[in-house]
This record gives C-alpha cells, structure tokens and sequence, in this order.
C-alpha cells in the first residue's frame, strides 16, 4: 500500500476525564484517556486494536464531540490541519466526519431503513444504497423495513451503509463487523478499502485484529486509555520481533493462531493507574524508571512506540 504524507486527522496529548460524585456533594475527576498520540492520513486505514475497556470507542466520540456533559476534553485535536472546535465537530459530524456506531440502537425505530440510509438532509440515489445493500447481501425488499424486523446482523449492515453512503472524507468505524459472518465481514472491510484506495480515510475500531492485519495500513496499539505503539499493518503480520512494544507483542501471542498465551495480571482501570508506565505492573522488562514516569513517544522504524527498553540498536529491541 502507498505511503500517504499529508495528515486528515492528527491527535497529541489527548486526555479525556470524567467528573464524578462521591459521597455527598464531593467530586473527583476521573481520568480515561491520557496522553494520546494518533494520525490518520487521506487514503489509509488506520485500525484501533486493544482489550475491552482500553478507550477506544471514547477515542471516537471525543473526535466528533458527543461526549456526555461531565467530559472534559484537553491536548490537540487537528482536522485538515485546523483546531478541532466543538463548533466545527457540529458542523463536520454526518458530512465530513461519519460514523459507524458500535450499537444498532443508533437506528431510528419509527424511519424505514432505506430513508435513514439514504439520508436525513441530502437524499442520495436509491440505486446506490440497492447496490450496497445487495453487496453486504440484505434482500432486496430490506430498505422497505423498520429496524425491528431485522436480525442483528442485518441491523449492523444497514447501520455501516448510511455511513459509507456519505461522502465523508474521514468514516469512524466502531466495532462495525458483530453479528456478521466471516464472508459479510471480509465484504464490509473491502469496501473500506477501496473507499481508502480513492482516498478517503478510516479509523477502524476493532476486535477483529486479523481482518485489521489483512486490510488496514496501520495498527495503533491501546492500552489503559493511550496509545503504546503505531505500526505498520505489516510489523505485525511479520511477527513480534518486528513489534516495538511488548504489549504489542504480547497481544500478538495471545491470537489463537500464536499460541493464545495469556499474560498475567490485569488492564489498571481508571481509578488506579499506575503513576509510570502503564503497563508496567504487567512487564517483566520493567525497571524502576518505568514504574515513576511515563514514557515519551518516540518514533522508531517507521512506527511510534512509548516505551523506555526500547533502545533501536540494530533496528531492533532489548525486549524480546
């Protein structure tokens, strides 16, 4: 795949927080996301790959601004190189910028599926929506029904076309292939590639890391609420030695097809993260600078990594 230069997208420092109560009247700001580095550039996919409750889907509606009011967000939010303000997300959101959500519930349950495909403000051509709806293999008649008639799956598909049926030129994509088979699923992801291919961009959030290896340009790595590392889709498909971080490698051996090897301990939750590196709790390579300050993102080898035993020599890493 091409390497793309110019930047659509571009988070730095990126924190989101969250004000609780506590007992009685008592507040305290909960932190979720911390220190987030991401770029997504015109004609790429850039997959979100990390375990449950590692702030990817927080990641995706602190970009278009549907965070709820207790959300603060801080650090920099770039579109097509301008400060991403609350005014401009409102503007962008459904035209510039769409969205695939992770829930089905995002369907309106009184509108027929072929008028929310289609659009609320800017009618597009049914043929068009046939065309895509016959490719993600929904009947014919699908666009003539209420999202209760449905199953899941079908749900989940119609839902991915009223964002692909936009011109947007950056598609969020949460979690977007549940509910559908090996073969719908391959469907919808080449779809997002040829989108890409004509140059528009996707940020891809996914469980579904093998599908990500075989259609994304690159792979960034969450864990705990930030970004440990941003590779080429092909650093890991080559294997862990050409990973930086070791819970990139990590996750890589926990795929079935790698062994499935479990690492020990757990991912911190927000309550109590680490005051170094948040993985460190979990790393046998830790040392006492990892466990008191976080680490830098450095760019190593054509990729970002936050990682202190990281060293670069001989193109490669102390950790194996």
């Amino acid at each position: 795949m091409e390497q793309k230069t110019d930047t659509l997208l571009e988070l730095h420092d990126l924190s989101v927080s969250f004000r609780m109560y506590e007992r009685g009247a008592s507040q305290r700001e909960l932190t979720v996301i911390s220190d987030l580095h991401l770029t997504v550039r015109p004609g790429e996919i850039v997959a979100v790959a990390g375990s449950s409750g590692s702030g990817k889907s927080l990641l995706a509606s602190a970009i278009l601004g549907i965070l709820p009011d207790n959300a603060t967000v801080r650090g920099h939010l770039h579109y097509k190189g301008e400060e991403l303000t609350a005014e401009r997300q409102q503007a962008l959101r459904g035209t510039e910028i769409a969205l695939v959500p992770q829930s089905v519930a995002y369907l309106d349950p009184l509108m027929k599926t072929g008028a929310q495909a289609d659009g609320h403000k800017k009618p597009r051509p049914t043929v068009r929506r046939e065309q895509l709806f016959a490719r993600f293999g929904l009947p014919k008649q699908t666009g003539r029904l209420y999202p209760f008639q449905l199953s899941g799956g079908m749900a989940r598909r119609v839902l991915l076309s009223t964002a692909l049926l936009t011109d947007a030129a950056l598609i969020i994509a949460d979690e977007p292939t549940p509910g559908m088979s090996t073969e719908q699923a391959v469907e919808a992801l080449t779809v997002f590639r040829e989108l890409a291919d004509d140059g528009r961009a996707v940020l891809l959030i996914t469980h579904d890391i093998d599908l990500a290896f075989t259609f994304a340009d690159r792979i960034a790595v969450f864990y705990a609420g930030t970004t440990v590392e941003t590779a080429p889709a092909a650093d890991f498909k080559e294997g862990p030695d050409a990973l930086r971080h070791p819970y990139s490698k990590a996750l890589w051996r926990a795929l079935p097809q790698n062994g499935f090897t479990p690492i020990d301990g757990f991912q911190p939750v927000a309550v109590r993260l680490p005051a170094g590196c948040l993985y460190a709790p979990r790393c046998p390579h830790k040392t006492a600078e990892c466990e008191e300050k976080v680490p830098p993102v450095r760019e190593i080898r054509g990729g970002e990594v936050r990682c202190y035993r990281f060293t670069g020599k001989n193109g490669g890493c102390d950790v194996s």
